[in-house]
């Protein structure tokens, strides 16, 4: 389904559970001091006007503002800023220029959130996202090769082979 494809908010639910709570107030987007959340507006009557990240066009800060203002609770609050569970972040590095080896990068370990813990830097040299990555996509946004693709956490499992493998 392709709203699975869908990078939500943090503290969202499951998105099946997201979809029936969620009434589009566009409450969580008004409230964004990023203006990281977007509102769906394609054609599927399931998740237009349903909030979103974009990150390619502006990351989740995880500034945690918008679980609060929820009415329905279909985001539920984070306490910390590595709860915020939202996917997680993969390398292609057949595009990064670390691992391809023309220049040393490091953008998206310096520009992380959550620094030496969601990336770290392999040996000084090669960044790798581990599994507390939380999917904020600002790495994705901050890629000068867009080798870094934020997986939402619904389709998790069908990507990690894709994306850990080398970019196949």
């Amino acid at each position: 389904m392709i709203y699975e494809q869908m990078l939500r908010p943090p503290g969202a639910r499951g998105e099946r559970e997201f979809l029936k709570r969620c009434i589009q107030c566009g409450q969580c987007g008004q409230i964004c001091p990023y203006g990281s959340i977007v509102f769906e507006a394609g054609f599927n009557p399931e998740t237009f006007g349903t909030p979103r990240i974009a990150p390619r066009r502006v990351p989740c800060y995880l500034c945690m503002r918008c679980p609060p203002v929820c009415p329905t609770e279909a985001l539920l609050p984070v306490t910390a800023m590595a709860r915020a569970d939202m996917g997680i972040a993969r390398i292609d590095k057949s595009r990064c220029y670390t691992y391809e080896g023309s220049i040393f990068c490091k953008t998206c370990h310096e520009k992380c959130p959550l620094r030496n813990q969601a990336i770290v830097m392999e040996k000084g040299l090669f960044p790798v996202i581990t599994e507390a990555c939380v999917g904020c996509g600002v790495c994705e946004n901050v890629c000068p090769r867009k080798a870094i693709l934020t997986i939402p956490k619904a389709r998790l499992a069908a990507a990690r082979d894709r994306w850990d493998g080398g970019g196949a």
